[in-house]
């Protein structure tokens, strides 16, 4: 049967643990370009984002034929902020590759998206990739994988997976680590456990139609695309079927249907269970509806993904530079922006507040809506944005809040400090492994806000030698107060350009944030004051001119180098009073009222 030569499977891992690196040499060894075509490294990370930093934000498809087998492959992101990624991606396929760094091991992410995939019943494939670094510890890392699957719950036939060593940088692989120097190296060994051990799609095609939606694209020519796997059925062009939403079921036409060749998408008059399909011909069509039989429709269960456990508020800029550096400025077309984001995003929630002008957002953490932020002024978006905000539930009359699971791998002179820190934010010790490398990893149960306004500090505190990982870890009894920032703010007092004089004469009053020749306004935080009070300064201040001349007054003034505020910096670093404003060109930080005066009267209404 044709559906007998498909294979639907994932790659899961944790971060830069080498998922889209695999999927280069997969695409590259099965002849999917030509001899002559040049292909840019991690093909599959297409956003400028993913480019930049190295991590997979979207899932994505791809297919690759390999020996009269078409083989479906979905690269999910392994962070576990884009978790609502990988959730719904595991309903196309019918197994998975969980790679695993041969030092690093199982790290948190690494347990989250395998948890996803035990759940959804898939078979699994475990790749332990780049073997050839110094520090692999190879054995120590199967025994690591093996004792995750066993606490998973993980079924018996789970547990007997198969393993294949790898170094996807070099694009080869050996099931046996005996053979890792034979001189013909390739991924043949992975191609043919694939398709050993993948099962084929169970659907047939002539039972009633049944398509789940799991991704949402967008086409010049025929509009909005549904993109799925055909579980059960055919579905051709110009029939009509239903669309199985929430509350009802719409009729439709086929207008058009694609499938994947490659990296791209190609025409297909029908397509058959088994395969992952793209249609056209529905506006209104969202994630998680079902493409059913249009006379006796059967929906799937709908996608379902954990709650948000972080909220922002997004809102119009209402500053002194409003509306010169960004060209999408008003409530509307940021109300628009979220709506959209909405449709392809399923862990994302939005909600209007009493103001026009401010919406708060729910994310799974503070990467995700850092994303988000961030594509927004790229697409030319100008807004404000609050310090980030832990979701509190009442769980049984009690206040709960959501925790984290937090694993440090940092080297032995910092676990005191690091442990203190931890402690100070409420953080409980649940693991210590010396691996005698001069490396300790530490494991935490922290509540969540206590980790916002860490990763910086914690970068400080280890030298830049520690890696941090989190996951969320459900909703426990509230844990008390915690400490926040214990520095206040420079505030600029004047609307004007930063003047290396003025600058020169604040530095020993804390650490700034910006240079000389920055135009600044009344209530812009333009550094970090060193006591833990905020401070009104002048940065626009001048030297004097006189017709007086002494020996070493004219001196060239020399200015510390500033700390450079990304937004992930910036929404650590502020408090509830103060705002992130996001512009195409700049991020300012800025105290919510302006004015000091404003602010004087609200400190003391509260």
């Amino acid at each position: 049967m044709k559906e007998q030569k498909i294979r639907n499977i994932a790659i899961i891992a944790h971060v830069d643990h080498g998922k889209t690196t695999l999927v280069d040499g997969l695409l590259r060894q099965s002849g999917t370009f030509r001899s002559n075509e040049i292909v840019a490294e991690r093909v599959m990370d297409s956003m400028d984002l993913e480019r930049e930093r190295g991590i997979t934000i979207m899932a994505k498809n791809t297919s690759i034929n390999y020996g009269g087998y078409k083989i479906n492959i979905v690269d999910t992101p392994g962070h576990a902020d884009f978790g609502g990624e990988v959730e719904r991606t595991l309903k196309m396929v019918d197994g998975a590759m969980l790679l695993v760094d041969a030092s690093e091991g199982p790290l948190p992410q690494t347990r989250f998206v395998l948890k996803k995939a035990l759940e959804e019943g898939l078979k699994i494939i475990v790749v332990i990739n780049k073997i050839d670094r110094q520090d692999a510890r190879i054995d120590e890392v199967v025994n690591e994988v093996f004792d995750l699957f066993i606490d998973l719950d993980a079924a018996d036939w789970q547990v007997d997976f198969p393993i294949i060593y790898s170094v996807a940088r070099e694009g080869w692989a050996v099931p046996d680590l005996n053979r890792r120097d034979n001189k013909d190296k390739s991924l043949e060994p992975l191609f043919k456990t694939i398709l050993d051990v993948i099962p084929a799609p169970k659907g047939q095609p002539d039972n009633p139609l049944q398509i789940l939606i799991t991704n949402i694209g967008y086409n010049n020519f025929v509009g909005r695309l549904a993109i799925g796997r055909v579980r059960e059925g055919t579905i051709k062009v110009g029939d009509t079927i239903g669309v199985c939403k929430a509350d009802r079921v719409n009729k439709i036409r086929v207008v058009a249907l694609f499938t994947y060749e490659g990296l791209k998408q190609v025409e297909a008059q029908k397509v058959e269970a088994g395969d992952i399909c793209i249609v056209a011909g529905e506006q209104n069509i969202e994630i998680g509806d079902t493409l059913s039989d249009a006379e006796n429709p059967k929906p799937l269960p709908r996608v379902v993904v954990e709650e948000p456990t972080v909220s922002m508020m997004f809102s119009v800029n209402n500053g002194p530079f409003a509306g010169k550096e960004g060209s999408q400025v008003t409530s509307r077309k940021i109300l628009e922006r979220l709506e959209k984001e909405l449709l392809y995003n399923v862990s994302l929630r939005m909600e209007r507040t009493n103001a026009t002008d401010s919406f708060k957002v729910y994310g799974r953490g503070e990467l995700q809506l850092a994303i988000l932020i961030e594509q927004m002024r790229r697409e030319g978006f100008e807004l404000l944005v609050s310090k980030p905000r832990v979701i509190i539930k009442e769980i049984k009359g009690e206040k709960c809040e959501p925790m984290e699971h937090v694993v440090f791998d940092i080297p032995d002179p910092f676990v005191g400090i690091v442990s203190e820190k931890m402690g100070l934010r409420k953080g409980v010790m649940t693991n210590m492994n010396n691996k005698g490398s001069g490396r300790v990893r530490l494991e935490f149960t922290v509540p969540s806000r206590g980790l916002i306004g860490f990763r910086s500090e914690f970068l400080t505190d280890t030298k830049g030698t520690g890696l941090l990982n989190t996951i969320f870890a459900g909703y426990e009894p509230w844990k008390g107060d915690i400490s926040g920032r214990m520095n206040g703010a420079l505030v600029a007092d004047r609307l004007g350009a930063s003047v290396a004089y003025g600058i020169f004469h604040l530095e020993p009053r804390g650490r700034m944030f910006i240079g000389a020749g920055i135009n600044c306004y009344e209530g812009m935080v333009i550094g970090e004051h060193a006591k833990d009070n905020d401070l009104i300064v002048n940065v626009s201040r001048e030297k004097k001119l006189t017709n007086m001349r002494a020996s070493g007054t004219d001196d060239a003034v020399k200015l510390t180098p500033p700390i450079a505020m990304t937004l992930e910096r910036a929404m650590e670093w502020i408090e509830d009073d103060e705002l992130i404003e996001v512009t195409p060109v700049n991020i300012r930080l800025r105290k919510r009222l302006l004015n000091p005066n404003d602010r004087k009267r609200s400190e003391k209404e509260s």
